[in-house]
């Protein structure tokens, strides 16, 4: 038995991750020309309208919107839909805040859905079970590039006249049974801040699948303060309170060069992240990372999961091995499901108000997604960049066989 590296033995990555540029000199072209422009404002300038055509050409849509960011197109599908106080929308209790902040910001309640234990997103019967008569959409998370079990989702939105909300910011690329997620439901979400597969420093974009032009320009006044920009008309007339979520001209020109490059970054992470499954998909007490047989990951990370009753060491401890190893892995996603945060125990969206919670007799508690309290639970990521080579991925799967090999030998001598 290979001896663990943590316990003084050989590690098995011995060479530097594969690393590259993500930005260069298209980036720079496309910045100089905006700046040439003398304007940076994205009605006055051409980058940020390029940039969306462009976005909407790769995706097959006719219309998107641009945003400030990725939580800003959540906010604004939520304010296109007609969310409003009181109203409830249910999602995904493994995410970002950012999935939630434009729900309390349209001062409607979240309510969680629990997760299939293996693709880590959204369990259909578990949304099904949690609509009532308030529930007014379905915020979706394609966690981590894998796409959600979508046909079932829409034809529960339709049984109920509920709006499908797409949480893309991960999942560029991603495809559900041949579709891009992003244009199945009603709105898909995007983010380009620097976390995601390609990035603008911060921004967002919406589709509007409806291919309604009142359904657009709704969308689209929604993301600037509800003027009305169109050809040289600005329409300055406000019925109802929007926010401020521009998109710049300096955004628009690194969304430009950045788009070209999107098909090569999520074909590269879609093959890293698949050989890793291969890789590790017979190892018992292993759980890789669920993709359904005809979708398409684009893995913003990897994650899997492991059984403790079979190795002879926590979740923790086997993380722990796999690091000393090279391979830089975390316990988990994130530290604890969202409703556990003080946010949701508190009851508290604004400072010294507990409003729109009071609206609600919708209760946070631990054990309200079991399955999504488990993944958190005994579950292991591993970054995946474009830039890795196959020796890199060959070495993280070595590393996980090599970790597994010596705890559940471990295990079956002490029993």
């Amino acid at each position: 038995m290979n001896e663990l590296a943590i316990n003084g033995g050989n590690k098995i990555k011995t060479t530097p991750f594969g690393t590259g540029r993500r930005f260069g000199f298209e980036e720079g072209k496309e910045l100089l020309e905006a700046l040439e422009q003398n304007t940076l404002f994205y009605h006055a300038g051409n980058k940020v309208k390029t940039f969306l055509n462009n976005f909407n050409e790769l995706y097959g849509v006719k219309y998107s919107v641009a945003a400030s960011s990725g939580t800003a197109a959540i906010h604004v599908a939520l304010g296109v839909s007609g969310v409003t106080v009181g109203d409830e929308v249910i999602t995904s209790p493994i995410t970002d805040q950012g999935t939630l902040i434009g729900i309390l910001y349209q001062n409607a309640i979240p309510v969680f859905a629990d997760l299939d234990p293996n693709s880590y997103n959204l369990s259909p019967e578990s949304v099904e079970e949690k609509i009532t008569d308030r529930t007014k959409a379905i915020v979706v998370v394609h966690l981590a590039g894998n796409p959600v079990d979508m046909d079932p989702i829409m034809e529960i939105a339709t049984k109920y006249r509920l709006k499908v909300i797409e949480d893309c910011a991960q999942s560029y690329m991603a495809k559900y049974e041949g579709k891009l997620v992003g244009t199945i439901g009603d709105y898909g979400c995007f983010s380009t801040n620097d976390f995601k597969h390609i990035s603008t420093g911060d921004g967002g974009m919406v589709t509007i699948n409806s291919n309604d032009e009142d359904d657009f320009k709704t969308a689209h006044a929604f993301a600037d303060k509800n003027y009305q920009r169109f050809g040289t008309n600005v329409q300055r007339e406000l019925n109802y309170l929007a926010p401020n979520y521009r998109m710049t001209e300096l955004q628009g020109a690194v969304g430009i060069a950045q788009l070209k490059k999107l098909p090569f970054i999520c074909e590269k992470r879609t093959k890293h992240g698949d050989e890793i499954s291969m890789g590790i998909k017979d190892l018992k007490g292993i759980y890789s990372h669920k993709v359904n047989k005809n979708d398409t990951c684009t893995y913003w990370f990897y994650m899997f999961r492991i059984d403790e009753e079979s190795f002879s060491c926590s979740r923790n401890e086997f993380a722990e091995a796999l690091r000393a190893e090279g391979i830089p892995a975390s316990a988990g996603y994130i530290p604890q499901v969202v409703y556990l945060n003080g946010l949701f125990q508190n009851k508290q969206a604004y400072i010294n108000s507990h409003f729109p919670f009071e609206l609600s007799s919708t209760v946070y508690k631990k054990g309200l997604c079991p399955e999504a309290e488990k993944i958190l639970l005994t579950s292991i990521r591993i970054p995946v960049s474009e830039f890795y080579t196959d020796d890199d991925i060959r070495d993280i799967v070595n590393a996980i066989h090599k970790v597994t090999s010596y705890y559940q030998i471990n295990k079956v001598k002490a029993n």
